[in-house]
């Protein structure tokens, strides 16, 4: 009987403890209470007697049970009563669940697992696999539910960066102003020192007031449009905009737009170290894409909360090639510009140099408004001159010398901004002519007729310039001669020009004048009109035109330029080798196309008889 009680419930003889004629093992006391009511007989146990008893154990039982402490005491039923520590009911629980998974010997479960036999392997294999099962469900649970958090957390803090990417405080505003060793706050009277009349207009826009519309702003290099939109964003210092530069490489654009829209193109996403394909595998122009989706839902949010749209400008677009790439780019930032006009989420407003900017934009254009930005007019830029010598030279210039000194650069602001802070204003004019002289002649001087023909394709672009020039030149003279006015008191400047139409005539080549513009030799208005870039420029143009000698040079390069043409499509034909009287017959062929060549031998004479 001893033999089949669990081990963990006998009662051992080790360091016992003599309790009134009963032994217990101190570490077993507790589990006295297990022992069944019925009557108690205990065995032995491989030679060492567990308990002892006297002829009457129940006797017995009663006797000693009345030394033992009152917790430990027997019941009148003969078990021990119930100990009420946590552990001991914890060690009850345990045993509970062992008795219930393993049968015990004579019960009506001892069929299913028999005491002395292993489970089967059937049995472990699909233990197994349950176990493995639930692990691999709890982790898939947890890893699932973490990447989703994680995946909602990255979207919401990536929409948080690009709102506030348009708060108040730009990073374009503070270089502008580390840039000039100025103050923010003093930006405009250091540096923007003429106010031109487009201000206003500029202001409303970038301060979200003209809606409904997306903006180009079209103008020579020089003349002052960067300026205005910086000092426009000063004034609502830059709350609601964000400013870039283009750039001819559509993934330094994609970097740019991601710095102005503190948005990171999904580099920092730690969901694609664990995937094949992340969503950084791709072109710079979905990129842009996605930038662009994220910045409207940003401007849908904002709206809701102020009232008015984002405003996105993208300085110096005629930096982007104009190629397919470069097509494909305007294209979709046109397509967004002309969607977020309609809705008035966001105001785009680009800012180009170039005609052609203006050319490709034009296709597509429906809510698209062009503001021209040009020379000052001669009053505004004296009056500017003279205040800005008067307040930061305590110098009050002349009427005179301001006459002279507009004479020769003209109304364009950063040739007047490097001649007011000049000590010697009209020495410094005379540079800037020279320098303009300079780079028209480094780019399009004609070499005359002993120019060799492996230059020809270079000097049909120059001479199509010089004769542009020279065109532009006789057409002022035209116009003094005729009566027409080329310089106005108030005005200033009346530069001539020819229609788009009449100088590609002119040059006899449509493609030529485009690169012209790049190169800021030529501009190109808002009206399709082609003049010199800048008033140097055109004094450059009279200078050359006056040199002695330069008209017959010019068409010594045209005549040159011809006869390397015509050597070109000239074909030669050499016959050689006619003996016996044959010749050649050439005729045109019956088909129109070429010629046909043949060979005509005499017949032979008939031998005379002796």
């Amino acid at each position: 009987m001893a033999s089949r009680i669990p081990a963990a419930w006998r009662i051992g003889a080790g360091k016992s403890t003599n309790t009134g004629g009963l032994t217990f093992n101190k570490s077993t006391l507790a589990l006295a209470r297990w022992t069944r009511p019925s009557p108690i007989s205990v065995g032995r146990r491989a030679g060492s007697a567990l308990l002892s008893t006297s002829s009457s154990p129940s006797a017995s039982l009663r006797s000693t049970t009345a030394a033992w402490p009152p917790k430990l005491r027997l019941r009148s039923s003969g078990t021990v009563p119930l100990v009420r520590s946590l552990s001991q009911r914890q060690q009850h629980q345990q045993r509970r669940s062992f008795a219930r998974t393993t049968p015990r010997h004579g019960s009506d479960d001892s069929h299913h697992c028999p005491p002395h036999e292993n489970p089967s392997i059937l049995y472990k294999m699909l233990e197994a696999a349950a176990t493995s099962f639930a692990s691999i469900l709890v982790l898939g649970a947890g890893f699932s539910i973490a990447a989703y958090v994680y995946h909602k957390s990255y979207k919401h803090i990536v929409l948080q960066k690009m709102s506030n990417a348009f708060e108040p405080g730009d990073p374009v505003l503070d270089l502008a102003a580390i840039g000039k060793n100025i103050p923010l706050s003093k930006t405009a009277a250091a540096t923007h020192w003429i106010a031109r009349p487009e201000q206003d207009i500029v202001d409303d826009i970038v301060a979200g007031k003209e809606i409904g519309h997306y903006h180009l702003f079209i103008g020579e290099k020089g003349t002052g449009k960067s300026s205005m939109l910086l000092e426009a964003m000063r004034k609502i210092d830059g709350d609601g905009v964000a400013m870039f530069e283009a750039h001819a490489d559509l993934e330094i654009f994609r970097i740019r737009l991601g710095k102005a829209l503190d948005y990171e193109f999904h580099e920092d996403y730690i969901g694609s170290y664990f995937s094949e394909r992340g969503p950084r595998d791709t072109t710079a122009l979905l990129d842009i894409e996605r930038a662009l989706n994220k910045l409207e839902k940003v401007a849908l949010k904002r709206r809701a909360k102020i009232g008015r749209p984002l405003v996105v400008i993208i300085n110096q677009m005629h930096l982007i090639r104009d190629d397919e790439d470069g097509k494909d780019l305007i294209e979709l930032l046109q397509q967004r510009a002309e969607q977020w006009a309609a809705s008035n989420l966001v105001t785009m407003v680009f800012n180009s140099d170039d005609y052609w900017v203006y050319e490709r934009l034009k296709q597509l254009a429906t809510r698209m408004e062009v503001l021209s930005i040009t020379d000052l007019p001669k009053n505004l830029a004296t009056a500017a001159l003279k205040n800005y010598r008067h307040r930061y030279f305590g110098e009050d210039l002349s009427d005179k010398t301001l006459e002279q000194i507009y004479d020769r650069v003209g109304g364009r602001l950063n040739f007047l901004n490097r001649v007011a802070k000049s000590n010697d204003m009209l020495a410094t004019c005379d540079e800037i002519k020279e320098v303009e002289k300079t780079w028209f002649l480094n780019q399009c001087w004609i070499l005359g007729e002993e120019m060799d023909d492996d230059v020809m394709d270079q000097q049909k672009w120059a001479a199509a310039a010089v004769v542009l020039a020279t065109a532009l030149v006789d057409k002022e003279a035209m116009m003094e001669a005729t009566g027409s006015s080329t310089y106005d008191p108030v005005v200033g400047h009346i530069l001539p020009s020819y229609a788009l139409h009449e100088a590609q005539q002119i040059m006899t080549r449509s493609d030529f004048v485009r690169a012209l513009d790049r190169l800021n030799l030529f501009s190109i208005t808002k009206d399709a009109q082609v003049r010199a870039s800048s008033v140097p420029m055109h004094l450059a143009f009279r200078e050359i035109v006056a040199q002695p000698g330069f008209r017959e040079h010019l068409q010594a390069t045209i005549d040159r330029i011809a006869a390397i043409e015509s050597l070109g499509r000239t074909r030669e034909l050499v016959a050689k080798d006619l003996v016996l009287g044959g010749h050649y017959e050439i005729r045109r062929s019956e088909k129109g196309k070429g010629v046909d060549v043949k060979l005509v031998m005499p017949e032979p004479e008939e031998e005379k008889d002796d």
